[in-house]
């Protein structure tokens, strides 16, 4: 018995590196994978590995900033697959780095604050509406409050303004829904250094950097983050909800 077996999962953003981790791991668990995002290509990729493995995926062109196109495909998943158990938003941040706060623009600071709220409002919102009836569900984001030494270091700009206030949205969604047995989970990261492209120059900096912060000399990989969202999504879990589970192998210290 697998962990997800006979469970229907929803990724945001599952054509990009850490959505594709997540939905690889959740297909070898025996989740019935819906990916959906606003490139087919990268989508159909994920998908095409998930189904070389012997999983079950699809995919589906969904912006996840339009509140039609989010009700409209959940509803669709719900009619095709009879549940939505699981709900995965990790789109990205759509985030401006590397100015001081003080030279940015207002639409560039704004610019992570208003795509993350936004967008896993919408998507928290669509699976809520279909686990509530179930009595059941997992709602699941990815972030979680990070390390200000490195928003001065990086120049975040709006990012960090962008994950406190999901914490404080997944704080809301956790107490309201936990009434309906719906849980509400943020995987915490110090960085992925395997989300940087190799061409980046400055990538090897960038890993020794968060390598540098961690108590165990080295930082999450994709495989560490597709495993703890199992985890996270499955019944070994089940008294987790409210909280972010740090996975940033002691960056941050609780």
């Amino acid at each position: 018995m697998r962990l997800l077996d006979g469970r229907t999962a929803i990724i945001y953003g599952g054509g990009g590196s850490i959505g594709g981790a997540i939905a690889r791991a959740y297909g070898q668990q025996g989740a019935r994978v819906f990916l959906a995002g606003r490139t087919p290509v990268t989508l159909e990729a994920v998908a095409a590995d998930i189904r070389a493995a012997g999983g079950d995926a699809q995919t589906a062109t969904v912006d996840a900033l339009d509140e039609e196109a989010v009700e409209a495909h959940a509803d669709a998943v719900a009619a095709t697959a009879g549940r939505i158990d699981i709900s995965v938003n990790v789109i990205a941040d759509s985030d401006v780095q590397g100015i001081p706060m003080a030279d940015m623009s207002l639409d560039d600071y704004l610019s992570p604050v208003t795509t993350s709220v936004r967008s896993k409002f919408l998507t928290a919102r669509a699976a809520a509406r279909h686990m509530r009836p179930r009595g059941s569900g997992v709602i699941l984001t990815f972030g979680g409050s990070g390390d200000w030494a490195a928003a001065r270091r990086y120049r975040l700009g709006g990012l960090q303004t962008a994950f406190e206030a999901v914490e404080a949205m997944r704080r809301q969604l956790a107490s309201e829904l936990g009434a309906y047995g719906i849980r509400v989970i943020t995987l915490q990261t110090g960085g992925v250094p395997d989300s940087i492209p190799q061409s980046f120059e400055g990538r090897a900096a960038i890993e020794a950097d968060l390598v540098g912060q961690t108590l165990l000399g080295r930082t999450a990989t994709f495989e560490d983050v597709g495993n703890v969202a199992v985890f996270a999504a499955s019944d070994w879990a089940r008294t987790i909800t409210g909280t972010a589970i740090n996975i940033t192998c002691g960056a941050v210290i609780d």
